[in-house]
């Protein structure tokens, strides 16, 4: 086993975070996060890389990857993409798909669909100079079309579809008086099956909002326009590196390419598209506009508000109260957010929590005991999707209050919207009621759920082969 290397002549760099100038030479690159060769989301530039460690930095106290001495020879990655962000020198990038997109859209063979998650919306403006936390769906649409692209969707509509899954499943698993996790965030997902393999069963088993939607297209959509499988593309635009990944799991098959936010940008300028000089336009109508539930996925808190608002409306048959969820700090575990939710015939203890050291207290009490909570949000990334190792790279020093602009920007964006749940999303109901049938039904079970694996044995001893 060997560690990876740089070959090449001895380059001096200074690091903007160490403030010292490092040298890196034929020798071990010994203080840089691994990387497997195969890794779906993520690859080095080893010609800019200083071997300054401030990704492995990254790895160990934001992400919460371990790095002792058995596991500083393996590869173990959940995806995130958080060292992209934080590389000082841009040493690290996201594994560029959007090339192979763009000959799919030059191929007059394929019907190419694509498919925008709510984080998106709020960040691409970055990458052509406009104000942090901008909302872009509607010039985003209009440079998609003039990209090439046939059909433009929107994930918040299979955010929508989560929301109903999931609400279904919370309020069945209510009785069984054991704390369920969302599913929606592949690298969190990825370091539970790791780390905490017996606690998968605590897992959501509803699919995450661009499955649903794979798994939507590929069945309602070809079904309703009369599309061979084999001649349609589906393309995916995510804030997150780890849906990279995500989309590679054979469970979870559905879409082909996902590219980042990132990604998006070089696509639109190397097709000599300006996001800033176009009209607004909507989204494809099948699996059209998403609910203000579905939209606010993109942030920290979103996805328990979003599935709470559907679980009262099921368990009472009318609409949550305008604040159903007010978070607290919690004084017993630091950096977690906590509430009582009062869901009419049931009041629920629920806990919002980013950040795999975070959540790490949690888990470690839950394999001993049983936790306080019947509902937990868990996100990787800061502030949720919106903070997504695939965004467009920013300022070091203001990557927290960028990510506040987008959060804030989907906020603002979901309270505004004149359809607030998922239930009432006409189009929600129109797959239901020709498709579906119900929530939690067969068919959705069979369509838009999944299971999970141990993968414990990634920190075994395993032959390996690093870049």
């Amino acid at each position: 086993m060997a560690f990876a290397r740089i070959v090449g002549k001895k380059m001096k760099k200074k690091c903007s975070v160490c403030q010292g100038v490092a040298t890196v030479s034929k020798l071990e690159l010994t203080k840089a996060v691994l990387l497997a060769p195969d890794n779906p989301a993520i690859e080095r530039v080893t010609e800019k890389c200083i071997n300054c460690g401030h990704c492995k930095t990254i790895c160990e106290q934001l992400v919460g990857i371990s790095y002792d001495d058995k596991q500083a020879r393996e590869a173990i990655c959940i995806h995130c993409g958080q060292c992209i962000l934080n590389c000082p020198v841009g040493a690290l990038i996201p594994k560029y798909h959007y090339k192979k997109v763009l000959d799919y859209l030059h191929d007059t063979t394929k019907i190419v669909t694509i498919s925008i998650a709510p984080a998106v919306k709020v960040a691409l403006g970055d990458a052509f100079q406009m104000a942090p936390g901008t909302f872009v769906e509607g010039k985003m649409i209009t440079a998609l079309r003039k990209a090439g692209f046939d059909y433009v969707f929107d994930v918040s509509f299979g955010a929508d579809m989560t929301i109903m899954e999931e609400a279904n499943e919370l309020v069945t698993r209510l009785d069984q008086k054991k704390t369920m996790f969302t599913s929606c965030c592949p690298a969190w997902v990825e370091y539970l099956e790791i780390y905490h393999p017996k606690l998968c069963s605590h897992l959501a088993t509803t699919k995450s909002p661009i499955s649903i939607q794979g798994a939507l297209l590929n069945s309602y959509f070809l079904d309703m326009y009369n599309i061979k499988r084999e001649d349609v593309i589906h393309v995916v635009v995510v804030p997150c590196t780890a849906k990279k990944y995500e989309i590679k799991r054979p469970e979870l098959d559905g879409m082909d390419i996902a590219i980042t936010t990132s990604e998006l940008a070089m696509l639109l300028k190397e097709s000599n598209v300006d996001l800033t000089t176009l009209a607004t336009s909507q989204f494809d109508s099948l699996l059209g506009h998403g609910s203000g539930a579905g939209i606010l996925f993109g942030g920290s808190g979103g996805v328990m508000e979003a599935v709470l608002r559907s679980a009262y409306y099921f368990l009472n048959q009318q609409d949550p109260p305008e604040t159903l969820l007010n978070l607290q700090p919690s004084s017993t575990y630091a950096n977690v957010k906590e509430a009582t939710v009062d869901l009419g015939q049931k009041n629920l203890q629920v806990a919002v929590v980013y950040g795999m050291p975070n959540v790490e207290p949690l888990l470690q009490q839950l394999e001993q005991e049983s936790l306080p909570y019947d509902f937990i949000e868990v996100m990787n990334c800061p502030l949720g999707c919106v903070g997504g190792g695939g965004q467009p790279l920013g300022s070091l020093k203001e990557q927290m209050i960028v990510n506040e602009k987008r959060r804030d920007g989907l906020q603002e964006i979901g309270q505004s919207m004149t359809i607030r749940n998922s239930y009432e999303n006409s189009m929600v109901k129109d797959v239901y009621r020709s498709y579906l049938g119900y929530p939690g039904s067969l068919k959705a079970k069979k369509l838009l759920h999944t299971h999970y694996e141990d993968k414990s044995s990634i920190l075994g001893e395993v032959p390996l082969n690093i870049n």
